[in-house]
This record gives structure tokens, C-alpha cells and sequence, in this order.
């Protein structure tokens, strides 16, 4: 197409982030007219996997350009130094994809159940998510020695740390030595409970605001060395304190729920080649099938209603393009950062009543294979390509702006191997984050990586090649904008924002239900067939083949 310049479309999608390019798969079967940009010059948005060189670039954008969603971004490490003998070095800068917003999926995500209504899983590659543990200050000797019931720690230590292995269901609280036996049965009771908790509130209402170690101790006399393992499972952002059992017992369900279902062992899988950007991918390659029309660099700059609209034609709207061009639209849908600003403004009121988020992220290439945190979780059980470390609040030494020490939130760390295609062989990414934000978040971040590449017990020492820190925004809940809020603009409520995908660890399914409230009022909520699909003829039922 040489020009959009006087096109109409049914519906234009603004930026091709997680929830723009699942509302594509969603509507890739209906045969309305979809216009796709990106004011960017990749796909994914704020959820993309970028190159190494590409990821050097952006940390430059953002430091000179910082947006709604990044800033204070920085990298250290040289992307071209050459291998010296025993000193490893990076690769070329396309064998690495570094993901900006890297989440792990529960196996009973909404997520994975769309994926496979839809045919697209075909398109994708999964894999398991293994062992979870504990970063503990105190050495190896000290661990072993404890006599208050801690779980058995992991071959991965040193006298720097040592990193303790979270028990993944009944069978390892049975089989763990030095867990006595009353705290097992405190452990076995709980368990239990979780599993159904949803129909005994009696137990727990009363504690839904109170802290989980709280509960723990007073409901199920559950020692207060294993209410870190428990908090781990939850992947909370604060500290124990200040989470609360109403927050950690539905995602301690989650997460043992989940175990098995995929597979013996584990209970969480990362996409493979580029986590959440090659769903993303995915979704834009069936709505290129579906007929609709990608442009990436470009952006919608301003929105208007039709001034004559003689022909009572559906499509309202009037969009300029960031090149001058002018298209109509029945319907415009976007997160903030991709809608034009006259329409932001117009609905300040409604942004300014969301509640915020921020977290600091890096983002370090390693040279070490993390064999030793990576072991099949039980016997016959896939070998993971990932691991999570959490290292819990208070066991790092934090300072405030006066250079005092000063409680901070706990740190976790996603390990991605090379098996995940993220990174060469014998190169593992690690991707970490914490709730503290500005100078603070940046020293919790690297203390963490340190420590935790200390305690493995891996020849050569392992090494951060690269790596790169940033602080990441979004808004916790997702809003449509109605007509009568939408006066300034005239739009006469044709205009759909889509709040970031939550900043959590675990992909949180708020983000389906933003796509599937969208798609409803596009395609109208008499239809119930949301990423329900056949397989197209002669497809060989991989929409991606048609193109």
C-alpha cells in the first residue's frame, strides 16, 4: 500500500504490545478491516524482545527520551569486546533476545486455554519453569548446621550465601530431612486448606488484611523459618509485612494448582525464543492472515469525529498519522502511550483515579549454564529452562539517600538458560526486579545478581557480560472510555484504552479479560465465540502457513 491517506477501516489498533496483538487473534476471524500501527519500529511494545545491539539503542532512547512507561534506563558491559582466551565474551548481537517485561504463565492461565481454542499454540514453543528458591545470607556450613527445621539447602552455595530450594508440593516436604516432624504436619494442614480455601472463609476472613505470616503462625502454628518459602510462591513485591493474606492465598493456590498439569514436576512455563514478544508475534501474524493491514513507525498524532458524515457511514472517526496522512475508523483501541494526546488529556479525570506501579528491572547476560539450579524437578520430568530465585527483604545490605541502612523490599530473579533461545550455549539470562525504585533499586538489583552467581559452585567463576537496568510504570487496571466521558473529543465512545499489562511476575489474567471487554463491544457480547476457531482449509491448521 503506498499511501493510508483517505483509507477506511472498521477498527485501527494503536501499538502491537501483548493486548493489541491478542485483540488481532481475537478478531483475525471476523472479517472487519483492521488497520495495525506502531509508532515504533518493532512489534511488542512495552512486552518486546529486543537484539543486543537493539537493546543498547533503546537504553540511548530512553535515557535522552524517557517515556510514560521506561526511564532511567542504563547498560555497562562492551558489546563488541572480543573472546581472550578463558575469559568468555558475547556473542553477535542477534544470537541474544533480551525481553523487556519477562513473565512467567501459570499452566491454568486464561492465556495458554486461548492459545490452544485458537490453533495458535502450534505456532509456539514452551517450556517448564523448575525449581523455585531462597537466597539466605548466612554460608553453606551455617545452613547445614541449623537446627530450626530450614528447608535442605541446594548444592549452589558458598560461604558468600547460600540459595535454599523451596519445597514444590507435598512429596518434597515428606522427603526433606531437617523439616521436623510437627512443622510438616503444620505444613501438610495448610496445604490442604489452600487447596480449597476459596469455600473457608470462616478461617480466614478475619486475617484478609493481616500479613500472611500472621496467619501462618496463629491459624496453623507453622514455624516462622518456613513462612519465607511460602511467601516465595506468592511472588509478592513487598516484604512479608506487608503481604497480606488476601494477596498470597489465592496465588499459593495458583501456583500448586498448577504442578502437573503440563507435566510432572512443574506448574509454570516461559515461551521460548522471547517470552511474552512471541506471543505477541503471533497474535499480529494471525491478524496479517485475518486481512489486516501492519505499519510499523507509524502513530496515530490526533483524532477527530467526522464533520460530514452524509453517507451515516459506522466509521466515525478521522485519525491523522504521524506522515500527514488522514484515515477513518468505526473504532480506535490503544494503551496510553500509543493514543493521541488530545484524547489523554480529554480523560486526565479517569487516568489521574488509577493507581500506579513501578518497578526497577535489569536484565544480565551470564557466563555460566546454571546446570546446578537446573535439575528435573522429579524423575522423568523435563529438564527447565528457567528458575526463580527470591531473595527476601532485609537479607541485603540496603542504604537510603543519607547513606544509612534501611529495610528494602525482597528481589527476584528469573534465570532464562540458553535452551530458552534467549542467549548462546553456556549463557544464561537473568532478569531482576524489585519494588525500589531510583539509586536504591539499582544497588538492590546488582547486589542480588552478585550474590546469587557467588553461590554457585560453577568453574570458571561466572561472569555478567553485559547487562542493563531501567524502571518500568503501569496503571493496575485496565479502563474503557464511554461516550459521555469522551465530550472533548466527540468520539461518541469509539475509542477503547487499554491500561500496560499488570508489572507482576506471573502473567496475571486481567490482561484477557482488557481483550475479551474490548472485543465484545466491538463484535457485540451476544457472541460468545472469543478465540473459539476451526482450522482454516488448507492450513494444515497453522494460520501462519497463509501468509
Amino acid at each position: 500500500m503506498e499511501t493510508l491517506d483517505g483509507t477506511s477501516w472498521d477498527i485501527v489498533i494503536s501499538g502491537t504490545g501483548l493486548q493489541q496483538s491478542l485483540l488481532a487473534l481475537a478478531l483475525s476471524r471476523t472479517e472487519k478491516k483492521i488497520l495495525h500501527i506502531d509508532k515504533n519500529g518493532f512489534y511488542g511494545g512495552s512486552e518486546t524482545a529486543l537484539s543486543l545491539q537493539e537493546a543498547q539503542e533503546w537504553v540511548e532512547k530512553i535515557k535522552n527520551t524517557p517515556s510514560r512507561t521506561f526511564r532511567n534506563a542504563a547498560s555497562s558491559g562492551q558489546t563488541d569486546q572480543p573472546s581472550s582466551g578463558a575469559h568468555p565474551a558475547l556473542s553477535f548481537s542477534r544470537a541474544y533476545s533480551l525481553a523487556l517485561a519477562p513473565q512467567i504463565i501459570y499452566s491454568r492461565s486464561a492465556l495458554l486455554q486461548f492459545l490452544v481454542s485458537s490453533k495458535v499454540y502450534r505456532q509456539l514453543e514452551f517450556q517448564a519453569i523448575g525449581s523455585w528458591y531462597i537466597y539466605s545470607s548466612r554460608s553453606s556450613h551455617e545452613e547445614t548446621s541449623s537446627p530450626r527445621g530450614d528447608a535442605r539447602p541446594s548444592n549452589a552455595a558458598s560461604e558468600a550465601g547460600t540459595l535454599l530450594k523451596v519445597p514444590n508440593g507435598r512429596e518434597d516436604i515428606f522427603s526433606a530431612e531437617n523439616i521436623d516432624l510437627r512443622a510438616k504436619r503444620s505444613l501438610m494442614n495448610f496445604l490442604r486448606f489452600v487447596a480449597d480455601f476459596e469455600n473457608q472463609n470462616e478461617q480466614w476472613d478475619s486475617y484478609r488484611a493481616r500479613s500472611l505470616p500472621d496467619f501462618l503462625a496463629d491459624q496453623y502454628n507453622i514455624p516462622q523459618e518456613l513462612h519465607e518459602p511460602l511467601l516465595a510462591l506468592t511472588l509478592s513485591p513487598d516484604a512479608s509485612e506487608s503481604t497480606t493474606t488476601e494477596y498470597a492465598l489465592p496465588r499459593i493456590a495458583r501456583h500448586l494448582r498448577s504442578i502437573g498439569v503440563f507435566g510432572s514436576g512443574f506448574g509454570a512455563v516461559i515461551p521460548k525464543w522471547g517470552g511474552l514478544a512471541e506471543i505477541a508475534q503471533v497474535g499480529c501474524r494471525a491478524g496479517a492472515v485475518g486481512g489486516a493491514v501492519y505499519v510499523l513507525g507509524m502513530g496515530a498524532q490526533s483524532i477527530s469525529n467526522v464533520v460530514d458524515d452524509s453517507s451515516n457511514d459506522t466509521r466515525s472517526l478521522q485519525i491523522r498519522l504521524s506522515d500527514g496522512s488522514v484515515v477513518r475508523t468505526g473504532w480506535l483501541v490503544g494503551e496510553e502511550d500509543n493514543l493521541p494526546q488530545d484524547v489523554e488529556k480529554s480523560h486526565e479525570r479517569r487516568t489521574t483515579e488509577r493507581i500506579a506501579t513501578h518497578v526497577s528491572r535489569s536484565i544480565s547476560i551470564v557466563a555460566a549454564s546454571f546446570s546446578s539450579l537446573l535439575p528435573p524437578v522429579v524423575e522423568n520430568a523435563p529438564i527447565p529452562a528457567g528458575a526463580v530465585v527470591v531473595v527476601p527483604a532485609g537479607s541485603l545490605v540496603s542504604t537510603d539517600a543519607e547513606g544509612t541502612d534501611s529495610q528494602h523490599p525482597p528481589v527476584h530473579v528469573i534465570i532464562h538458560s540458553s535452551d530458552t533461545g534467549e542467549c548462546p550455549d553456556g549463557q544464561a539470562i537473568l532478569y531482576a526486579s524489585t519494588s525500589a525504585t531510583g539509586e536504591k533499586g539499582v544497588v538492590l538489583l546488582k547486589d542480588a545478581v552478585d550474590r546469587i552467581l557467588h553461590c554457585l559452585e560453577e568453574q570458571p567463576a561466572p561472569t555478567v557480560l553485559w547487562s542493563m537496568q531501567y524502571e518500568q510504570m503501569a496503571t493496575t487496571s485496565p479502563v474503557v472510555l464511554s461516550g459521555e466521558e469522551n465530550t472533548n473529543t466527540n468520539t461518541d465512545g469509539r475509542v477503547m484504552l487499554l491500561a500496560p499489562v499488570p508489572l507482576d511476575l506471573a502473567l496475571d489474567d486481567r490482561t484477557l479479560e482488557s481483550v475479551r471487554s474490548v472485543w465484545e463491544r466491538i463484535v457485540g457480547e451476544e457472541n460468545n465465540g472469543f478465540m473459539v476457531f476451526e482450522d482454516r482449509e488448507g492450513a494444515g491448521g497453522d494460520d501462519g502457513e497463509e501468509e
